[in-house]
């Protein structure tokens, strides 16, 4: 029992870590599209972007929906994506105890 504990821990921190990684991917993509506003991604890197963006929009939406934008005037900071990264990193710690 406690070697299939191991195993479906070991399986869901690769899955956590796996998002984890594509979260950063969708935030420098977003920080590249800012600061850029002509970039288009090809080949590699449209693959990347797609595989980040598929990966990580439905969660981040659903937390989008409970923690509302901060607004400065005109300005607005978006808290979901901060909000979901810690949510990876503490189910990262959780899961990895288990390991």
């Amino acid at each position: 029992m406690g070697a299939m504990v191991s195993v479906l821990a070991t399986l869901l921190y690769i899955a956590l870590y796996i998002f984890f990684i594509a979260m950063w991917v969708r935030f420098i993509f977003d920080w590249v599209r800012v600061l850029s506003r002509t970039f288009q991604p090809k080949g590699l890197v449209l693959v990347a972007a797609e595989a980040a963006y598929s990966v990580t929009d439905r969660p981040l939406t659903a937390v989008r929906k409970v923690v509302p934008t901060l607004r400065f005037g005109g300005a607005g900071i978006d808290l979901g994506w901060s909000v979901l990264m810690i949510g990876t990193l503490i189910a990262l710690s959780i899961v990895g105890s288990f390991r």
